[in-house]
Parts: structure tokens; C-alpha cells; sequence
């Protein structure tokens, strides 16, 4: 049965669930999570011992904290690549996002930033093409790599790990219905920011990366997922949710009802602009 979703022109997903009414062009803003870079067992004077990548980091981050970490000029990791040999699927085609595994890396003073890389790439390998994640994907009819980019999008909308497996359902079931992902999350990489602003123009960027206007999965993941995202990709919480909507911090409310969904969303405006101080307004 073919499922009807509202005009592009009247609704959209945004990063971390929250929709926006955009008919006037109005965007509804969030407050984005800065996360700083993570580095261990160092002080000023002395190289740090371990270097921290986070859940979620884009490739470019990775780069820019093993550069910093290591007292390396700005750009030499990603310049690195190109001697790098990473253990990376052949669906990636070189390109190592989402494969850059979210964990602690041990330094010293020899360690170089293709060391690095393909640590990273490495334990990506492992985790990745173990027999449960590998067989997950398959159970969902897609390959590993698919699944990667599933949780890199899982890790960017999901407001809590708990929300994980339903956003993972949301895009099953979009991508079943033949309906477009709409996440700003995926406009955000195509234009390499971290913004819940996304307006009318962005959505319309020609991008193989917005997920307005290109059915089905981007090209490649938007970042590199955590194991828990993964798990959400191959395993999502059984729903028939389509929308869902952070209303207010702990409170993410997941429908089928495109009705239900707009009094959510009236709801969360409703807070937001109570919540605004007089000289926002």
C-alpha cells in the first residue's frame, strides 16, 4: 500500500528528530552539543598518552584531533590517507567514514598518524564483520556497509541511546515505504557543519548527500557510529513510527499519525517560545 507523506514544502525531519514547519520559511532551533577534542594522561608541556575519539566524530574531526594530539601540522592525517592501506569494505571505495572506530587509542612518541588509522579501520573491521553484526544485515536484507551508514544516521538523530532502535525503525520503514529520509543530518555533512538550522534552500542543495531530494541511503556513512548505533541498525525496535519529535529534553515522541505528530510538534513550539528569553524575541 502506498503510503502518503506531507509536501516537502510543509514539513521536514531535522537532526536529532525535531521537525520544523518551513511553509514560511520559519525554522525551528535547537541548541547543538559541541564536543570538545578528548586527550589523556597529558598537561601542556608533556604528549598526551591516549587519544579519545568520540561516537559520532565525522572523518574530518578524526583527522583534525589525531593532528592536534600528535603536534602534527593542520591536514597532515588526511593527507596521509593516501599511503595509509586500510582495511576498508570495497563498497567504500577508499573512503574511510564510518570506519574510523569510536574508542580510546593508546599513544607514545613514535606513534604516527597512518598508526592510527589503522588501528582504527581495524577495530572497525573487527566489530563490523563479526558474525552478529554480519548477520543482522544480511536478516535485513543489506550488507555490512549499509548497516554502517544506518547507524552513522542513527548516531546523528538519536537524541538518547534509548531512542536509537526506533529512529532505526523510522528509516526502515521510510526506506520501505519509498518515502525520502528527509534528515537534516545528512545535509549537515554535505556541507560539512553541525547545525539544527536547516532552511528551505539547504534542502533543496544539489547533493548525492540531501536526503530530500535523493531517495534512499546516502553514499556513504555520515560518521563513525558507536557500537550501539550499530546494534539499533540491525536489530531496530519493532514500530510502524514514520515522524518523530523531541518535544523537550528526555521526552522524544515517535508516530505513524502525520496528525499526532503536527500536535507534538505544536507542542514543542509551544514550549520553545515560552522557553525564550525576552531578548531572543
Amino acid at each position: 500500500m502506498q503510503m502518503n507523506t506531507p509536501s516537502r514544502s510543509t514539513i521536514r525531519l531535522t537532526r536529532r528528530g525535531r521537525l520544523a514547519l518551513i511553509a514560511t520559511g520559519a525554522v525551528v532551533a535547537g541548541t547543538a552539543v559541541a564536543v570538545p577534542l578528548l586527550v589523556m594522561g597529558g598537561d601542556e608541556n608533556t604528549r598526551p598518552t591516549s587519544l579519545v575519539i568520540p561516537e559520532g566524530w565525522r572523518a574530518t574531526q578524526v583527522y583534525e584531533a589525531v593532528d592536534k594530539a600528535l603536534a602534527l601540522p593542520a591536514g597532515t592525517t588526511k593527507k596521509s590517507l593516501a599511503k595509509t592501506d586500510l582495511k576498508l569494505p570495497n563498497d567504500a571505495e577508499g573512503n574511510p567514514e564510518g570506519y574510523l572506530f569510536p574508542a580510546t587509542y593508546p599513544l607514545d612518541e613514535k606513534t604516527t598518524p597512518e598508526q592510527l588509522l589503522r588501528a582504527m579501520a581495524e577495530t572497525a573491521h573487527k566489530k563490523f564483520n563479526g558474525a552478529p553484526i554480519a548477520a543482522g544485515a544480511e536478516r535485513n536484507a543489506m550488507n555490512v556497509y549499509q548497516a554502517v551508514t544506518i547507524a552513522s544516521i542513527v548516531q546523528a538523530e538519536a537524541a538518547t541511546k534509548d531512542d536509537m532502535g526506533k529512529v532505526a525503525r523510522v528509516i526502515f520503514n521510510r526506506l520501505e515505504r519509498g518515502m525520502p529520509l528527509q534528515m537534516d543530518s545528512t545535509i549537515n555533512y554535505a556541507l560539512g557543519r553541525a547545525t539544527l538550522r536547516t532552511s528551505t534552500k539547504d534542502t533543496r542543495l544539489d547533493s548525492p548527500y540531501n536526503s530530500y531530494q535523493r531517495m534512499g541511503l546516502p553514499p556513504t556513512p555520515i560518521d563513525n557510529p558507536g557500537e550501539e548505533a550499530m546494534r539499533a541498525a540491525i536489530d531496530p525496535t519493532p514500530g510502524d513510527w514514520l515522524y518523530f519529535v523531541t518535544v523537550k529534553p528526555g521526552d522524544t515522541r515517535f508516530t505513524a499519525d502525520y496528525a499526532e505528530h503536527q500536535r507534538n510538534v505544536a507542542e514543542f513550539n509551544r514550549i520553545q517560545k515560552n522557553s525564550a528569553s525576552p531578548a531572543a524575541k
